[in-house]
């Protein structure tokens, strides 16, 4: 077993790697000097844990940025006033996504993920006291199942890093990260699950592990799916959210006899903070002002209202950040209290687990089926799974677990270490990198 060790202890006549696991939600990031792998560095210390770098930028404007937990503190300051960057990660592979208006310019994806390596780099080198240039960075089983933009992302994270300042740059699969991570703690051979589930992508490796080297012939497959908790999110923001703010609406356009319901194009504009930012720019509000005006009913009005308050007081991360809250107390509790609480906005109701978990159904489906394919293509049956490691924030969903109760008995599920357990598994890979160096 490697020796987890202070960052300080390092050997400075030694090569060091940095391990990154920049994740949708959140980053995290070790260092190896061939012999000990550090534990997470602190690199936030304005947040509850300082080992968890939340992904989000923050431009007040196009000269300045914030990161971490003080982007969405300043981002708070501000008054939603300037730009917030966040879930960038599950951009890497759109084709038709070139980057973000800030002030009077598009950034980049890649620049914007660059900036965030970049800071990272920064911090953990002055932690080190030692210029590193070399990184072991994750990335999912699969960012598309599409192969052509699966390379799309995969380039842009390698230019990102190389924006960072890094010049050797390395890539190993997040699940395959969290399994050498679960190696350390074995002492005889088993065939493994690895369940990591995230903000953006669901992602799963087959692989035999035991206590020998590993080989590259150990893993029997990797598979995957870009739907996860933020997909989670959105789908519970439009059952149970949007409709306080109008998405329910019923109108008749001047001289027209049909009622008619919101466009779901419109609708779809809800769903993540990112886009009911947009809504700001666009003409779709001049249409949401005409369908108040059509609209028969005050209490439609007043839900109208309340969307034009979000949209032009930029309300969506915060929001999002209650949605957030709520899922996470619902994987202890069996209901939750949602309270949004702004001038001209005041949503508070009782959510129950199972209308949640109903909500959610639809991405907890493809993450389970992507699951179950994963399996099919390592060849092996539910009773040839010893041990299921679930890692990542959304594998503690009721739903996930239910779904993997009937595929597999209680003592074979272990769930622990929600945010560490890639990294750490990334630390392994920057140790055996550092030996070469």
């Amino acid at each position: 077993m490697t020796a987890h060790t202070d960052a300080r202890a390092l050997d400075r006549s030694r090569p060091v790697v940095f391990a990154i696991d920049y994740g949708t939600s959140n980053s995290l990031m070790a260092a190896s000097d061939g012999v000990g792998v550090t534990s997470p560095l602190a690199l936030d210390a304005g947040a509850p844990d300082a080992t968890v770098f939340r992904s989000v930028l923050f431009f007040p404007h196009g000269n300045l940025c914030y990161y971490g937990q003080k982007a969405v503190d300043q981002y708070c300051e501000h008054q939603g006033e300037g730009r917030l960057i966040r879930s960038i990660k599950k951009y890497l592979p759109s084709e038709n996504y070139v980057g973000s208006w800030i002030d009077d310019r598009v950034v980049r994806v890649e620049d914007l993920v660059g900036y965030f390596l970049l800071e990272m780099r920064k911090r953990a080198c002055a932690l080190l006291d030692r210029n590193v240039d070399a990184v072991v960075l994750g990335r999912p089983a699969k960012f598309s199942d599409d192969p052509i933009k699966d390379k799309l992302a995969q380039y842009r994270l390698q230019k990102a890093a190389e924006i960072a300042g890094f010049k050797t740059i390395s890539f190993l699969a997040e699940p395959l990260a969290a399994a050498l991570d679960l190696k350390r703690r074995l002492t005889e051979r088993k065939t493994v699950l690895v369940v990591d589930l995230g903000g953006g992508t669901s992602d799963f490796t087959v692989i035999r592990l035991g206590p020998e080297e590993f080989r590259e012939s150990d893993v029997l497959a990797i598979g995957g799916v870009s739907v996860a908790g933020d997909r989670v999110d959105g789908e519970f923001m439009g059952a149970q959210v949007a409709p306080f703010f109008g998405s329910k609406v019923k109108y008749k356009v001047p001289l027209g006899s049909n009622v008619l319901e919101m466009p779901k194009s419109l609708l779809d504009h809800l769903v993540s903070p990112a886009d009911i930012a947009q809504l700001r720019k666009s003409d779709h509000m001049e249409f949401f002002r005409s369908v108040q005006k059509w609209s028969p009913k005050d209490e439609d009005k007043k839900k109208l209202d309340r969307l034009f308050v979000l949209v032009e007081d930029q309300l969506g991360f915060r929001l999002f950040e209650e949605i957030d809250r709520v899922k996470r107390e619902l994987t202890r509790k069996a209901d939750a209290e949602f309270r949004f609480d702004y001038p001209s906005i005041d949503i508070d109701f009782s959510v129950a687990d199972v209308d949640f978990n109903a909500a959610a159904g639809r991405p907890v489906d493809e993450i389970l089926k992507a699951m179950d394919e994963t399996l099919k293509l390592a060849d092996v049956a539910l009773t040839d799974i010893d041990v299921v490691y679930c890692t990542g924030g959304t594998s503690q969903l009721k739903p996930i677990q239910r779904g993997l109760l009937r595929r597999f008995p209680a003592e074979k599920i272990v769930s622990r270490d929600f945010f560490h357990s890639v990294i750490q598994g990334l630390g392994e890979r920057a140790r055996d990198i550092a030996r070469t160096l």
